[in-house]
């Protein structure tokens, strides 16, 4: 009687793990399908907008939006008067330009001034043309 366990035991093992290794064979699509659902972060889709490009500058102001009206919410809660959300949306978005930039640019301007006198063109008012190009680095 134990010899007819032992072999019964040895039997259903051996059966169990073919039917294992069999099943892990069938399934590795699904492995490979494991943790791309709906909430994932890795998932097959439309790729993200290019950084800079005019789809993802508006999708991040209006990201910004939103959270801008969360904050006038909670200062209406507050008994606070509410921002006016454009103007503040136009303030965060604004290029930061410090001195050391502008002066740079005012550089370039002059340069560019120089090959347009030597061209034989007339030259541009520099700080409109400074002015032009911090508004042109606002797009970035």
């Amino acid at each position: 009687m134990h010899s007819a366990f032992n072999i019964v035991v040895w039997v259903v093992s051996l059966l169990a793990l073919v039917i294992a290794f069999g099943a892990l064979i069938a399934s590795r699509k699904t492995w490979e399908d494991f943790g791309k659902g709906r909430l994932s972060m890795e998932r097959d889709g439309p790729p993200d907008p290019v950084p800079g490009s005019g789809l993802s500058v508006a999708e991040r102001d209006e990201e910004i939006r939103q959270l801008l009206g969360a904050r006038n919410a909670r200062r209406i809660r507050r008994g606070e008067a509410p921002l006016d959300v454009e103007q503040e949306l136009a303030r965060l978005a604004a290029p930061a330009v410090d001195p050391a930039l502008r002066e740079e640019i005012r550089q370039l301007v002059a340069a560019r001034n120089e090959r347009r006198a030597r061209a034989g063109k007339p030259p541009l008012d520099v700080e409109a043309e400074v002015q032009r190009e911090i508004s042109e680095l606002g797009g970035l």
